[in-house]
């Protein structure tokens, strides 16, 4: 069994769903208190964090993961117990496989081989991980990287090790993520008997020519590295569950996922103004998941990139399709920020899984990465 798979395998057996790290980040600072790393676990609410640190020159590398999972779901569903690391078929099945337990135990067994063939590297090395990724996010990566900031550590690179692949290991390279802002629009009206409109007012009717507009705006036309800007509802609540009873109020939920062509402020105050065009009596309450950061073809990208064609002979794509991550976080102390792992396709499913043959070339990519970016 190689170190990668059998750390992975060990991580994979804990049962750390968001925020329980349950001792994940104990089995990385095994490995890597020996190579002359400085830890420190920083606590918040439950939340585990490890600030892991070898060297103290520049560049300063971060690599950057996280030990929390999201739930097993119904266990009779799973053809072997997720917490029980099981090799079948040639793929390695367990809860976080590739989200992102291997990739965690590679990017550290990559970075000890890294340290070990190369101990006079130039530059710096430090793990970022956490384990509110899953969760709300609010004691995790965002609070260690405050914690840095004030400390004036300035990083230059970071890869995540979020699973990024779509067709085969090395085909994608996130190089940004969008912007997450939701709103939640309550329209008000005056609730009434319906076969008396005259004397009510319909809050749904009122607010639907304002969701009309807001569904067909053009909010910007993207870039060469993001598409356009997207406005979606997701819940629309009203009524008192009687059919004959006009509602006072219909509550909204909607998302931007937004391009670095929008900021906050400009949403909002469009959002505001055609709501505003049409006369509504309203409140709306926002919140920010995440601001959009995208890395442009530079040192990072092509330092992954090369690792990834040399170890695996795949050309990867730039991309910033999907949700968030913590790459978001990062990217607000770190010039430089891409997130390369395992293949995506069953993340937080049933059965989840990744190639037993990726995962040492997985490793490779990632000490690859670091050579290219430390040695000179």
């Amino acid at each position: 069994m190689s170190t990668t798979l059998e750390l992975a395998k060990k991580l994979i057996a804990q049962p750390s769903v968001t925020p329980d790290d349950h001792d994940c980040q104990k089995l990385l600072v095994e490995v890597l208190e020996p190579l002359g790393f400085t830890c420190e676990t920083i606590m918040s609410n439950g939340v585990t964090n490890l600030w892991a640190k070898h060297g103290n020159t520049a560049p300063l590398v971060i690599m950057a993961g996280h030990t929390d999972v999201v739930p097993s779901g119904p266990l009779d569903k799973w053809a072997s117990d997720p917490f029980s690391p099981t090799e079948r078929n040639g793929k390695l099945y367990g809860r976080g496989a590739a989200d992102m337990k291997v990739p965690v135990a590679a990017m550290v067994v990559g970075a000890k081989e890294f340290i070990e063939k190369h101990p006079d590297y130039t530059g710096s090395i430090a793990f970022l991980i956490t384990s509110d990724e899953e969760g709300p996010a609010t004691d995790g990566t965002i609070l260690v990287c405050d914690l840095l900031k004030k400390r004036g550590e300035k990083p230059d690179f970071c890869i995540v090790g979020e699973p990024s692949s779509l067709q085969k290991q090395g085909d994608i390279i996130k190089n940004g993520r969008r912007g997450s802002l939701s709103g939640r629009l309550t329209v008000k009206g005056i609730q009434g008997h319906i076969a008396y409109p005259a004397i009510a007012k319909n809050p749904i009717h009122l607010a639907l020519p304002a969701l009309a507009e807001l569904a067909m705006e053009k909010w910007d036309s993207g870039n060469a590295y993001y598409d356009p800007t997207s406005w979606q509802i997701s819940n629309i609540h009203a009524g008192t569950g009687a059919y004959n009873v006009i509602p006072c109020e219909v509550v909204i939920d909607f998302n931007f996922r937004f391009s670095t062509e929008n900021t906050v402020d400009s949403l909002q105050q469009r959002v505001q103004s055609i709501l505003d065009r049409h006369a509504l009596e309203y409140e709306l309450d926002w919140s920010l998941s995440g601001l959009p950061f995208l890395t442009p073809e530079g040192t990072l990208c092509e330092a992954l990139s090369k690792a990834i064609t040399d170890e695996t002979g795949v050309i990867p794509q730039l991309s910033t399709t999907g949700g968030t991550s913590d790459g978001r976080f990062i990217a607000q102390i770190c010039p430089q920020v891409a997130e390369f792992g395992p293949l995506m396709t069953t993340i937080h499913q049933i059965d989840e899984h990744v190639p037993i043959a990726d995962i040492e070339p997985l490793k490779n990519i990632y000490r690859r990465t670091l050579e290219n970016l430390l040695l000179k």
